[in-house]
């Protein structure tokens, strides 16, 4: 077995989410998902197939977060696994509809952050272990930092 990263890349004014799945119509159940969850959001999805013709399966209301979804998911290389690049919304806007999807098994990250997906290669093919999202931690929040966190929270309307 061979272990290695693979770095996604998105633009800094998305957030990605990557899971895994497990059936051929899961592109168009997230499509479905991500219009009736929030109508107005821009949105690429891609899967990977993992059987039969093993082809990226994509869909999504935005030609170029489509086609970096697509990018994304074909440089993970693991089957059942999906990507969706999100803009004009946040990953907490939509992220239990997407748990509640039929196909989805799990959720490794919902992010704006650097990712880096750590990609197991075996004979039969790759698999997610995990992702790393982000830095490493470089303290404990003091006063000033909790309160400059509500107040960030308040500034953009997720606290009153």
């Amino acid at each position: 077995m061979e272990l290695k990263t693979v770095r996604m890349e998105f633009p800094e004014d998305t957030n990605i989410i990557i899971g895994q799945t497990h059936f051929i119509k899961t592109a168009e159940d997230l499509y479905e998902v991500m219009v009736g969850a929030v109508p107005g959001a821009k949105f690429g999805l891609a899967f990977n197939e993992a059987s039969g013709p093993c082809l990226v399966r994509a869909e999504g209301n935005d030609s170029e977060l489509k086609a970096l979804a697509i990018k994304n998911v074909k440089n993970i290389g693991a089957g059942h696994v999906f990507i969706i690049v999100l803009k004009d919304v946040f990953p907490i806007n939509v992220l239990n509809a997407i748990k509640n999807c039929p196909e989805v098994c799990s959720i490794f990250c919902a992010t704006a952050n650097e990712v880096e997906v750590v990609v197991a290669q075996t004979d039969l093919g790759r698999g997610v272990l995990g992702v790393i999202d982000g830095n490493s931690p470089k303290g404990v929040e003091r006063d000033k930092d909790i309160q400059e966190r509500k107040e960030f929270l308040r500034m953009i309307g997720y606290k009153k």
